[in-house]
């Protein structure tokens, strides 16, 4: 194990980070994106530090294949973009670049300062930009041309302890951000490590805080949810904290008043998280399905109106309606709700075409 130094205002050396050899993280290099590994040794060469970070290097400390490989360099935007041809600026408050490679993109950002705290805005240091990760698991850098590990924060050491650590201190962690509330109940699930006492407290008082957030953030986190498998375990524990409630109102108020609704909406992630890991490239609206059919089985006698020739246009809006309500303040693709609704109908034994004016809003 090699350990990083620095200086302090009196000139006196200091740990600064614990830095983990390829003989102890043991993550194999071949693991690494070719084309994230040639993003950082590319930015090297031109002189620049960098580095990959965040959840990639966390994914691979717990044996798992990382979904996005993010980099992290002191290059700023606008040298990044002039070093990568097949890359664009994004942002306005904070530039990001994104690197394309085919269908593939990685996500450039520059070192940030703590100045106006964990979510500034203003470029930084190393030293500084660790400071701004939520949970220590996450504040990890992987250099893999030299195949180490930097730990400023001890995450090798809670990963291997299976707990889950915030680096910002409690009193400002979910103030600054309250979607992070919702990323400790999703990181604990799927990297098995457990909330302590403090932290659970804590977020149980600051779900509230979730309210007012944008429903486009809502609804990026709710489809992480959808698409990443373990959606029983995390709206279980989103269930436990008092999250849930913020994030799927009516799903929350239909089982606190109905057991078995309860039962059928959690019986029905299992069945997705099944889905998942059969069909991980399934369409959205199919695993949409999962968290919308209990609640229009519950609409109406779907056998008389299967029986009924009534107008299935009519009996379609009013679904749509009804559905739409239930899954805010999330907001899903519209194409892929309707597709949902209408698997769900038919698994019902009621076949309806979409009428052509739910199409009209749409010009």
């Amino acid at each position: 194990m090699l350990t990083r130094y620095s200086t302090d205002a009196r000139g006196r050396l200091r740990q600064k980070a614990v830095v983990y050899t390829k003989e102890e993280h043991r993550i194999p290099v071949e693991t690494i994106d070719k084309d994230a590994y040639f993003v950082v040794s590319h930015l090297r060469e031109c002189g620049y530090d960098a580095y990959i970070v965040g959840g990639a290097v966390r994914d691979l400390l717990v044996g798992r294949n990382p979904k996005d490989f993010d980099i992290v360099t002191e290059a700023t935007p606008s040298r990044i973009k002039r070093l990568f041809r097949n890359s664009r600026i994004i942002g306005r408050r904070f530039r990001l670049v994104h690197v394309f490679f085919g269908e593939k993109i990685f996500e450039v950002s520059t070192f940030r300062s703590t100045k106006s705290g964990s979510v500034g805005n203003e470029f930084g240091t190393m030293d500084e930009d660790v400071q701004r990760r939520d949970f220590t698991l996450n504040a990890l850098y992987y250099d893999p041309l030299r195949e180490q590990v930097i730990d400023y924060v001890g995450g090798v050491s809670d990963i291997r302890k299976g707990i889950l650590r915030p680096v910002i201190p409690l009193d400002r962690i979910f103030e600054e951000d309250p979607v992070r509330m919702l990323r400790a109940v999703k990181y604990s699930v799927t990297t098995g490590c457990r909330i302590p006492f403090a932290l659970r407290h804590k977020i149980r008082r600051c779900a509230p805080l979730l309210s007012p957030v944008s429903p486009s953030r809502l609804t990026e986190e709710m489809l992480k949810i959808v698409n990443g498998g373990h959606s029983y375990d995390i709206v279980r524990e989103a269930l436990d904290t008092d999250l849930y409630m913020h994030l799927q109102p009516a799903a929350c108020a239909m089982m606190y008043a109905d057991k078995h609704f309860e039962r059928a909406y959690m019986e029905s992630l299992r069945a997705l998280d099944e889905l998942v890991a059969r069909e991980s490239d399934a369409r959205l609206g199919k695993k949409l399905m999962f968290f919308v059919r209990d609640f229009i089985a519950g609409l109406t006698d779907w056998q008389k109106e299967a029986e009924s020739k009534a107008a299935a246009g009519e009996l379609y809006l009013k679904t749509w309606t009804q559905v739409r309500q239930f899954v805010l303040p999330i907001n899903p693709q519209r194409t892929e709700l309707e597709y949902a609704i209408r698997e769900s109908l038919r698994a019902l034994g009621v076949s309806v075409k979409i009428p052509k004016r739910m199409f009209a809003d749409k010009k």
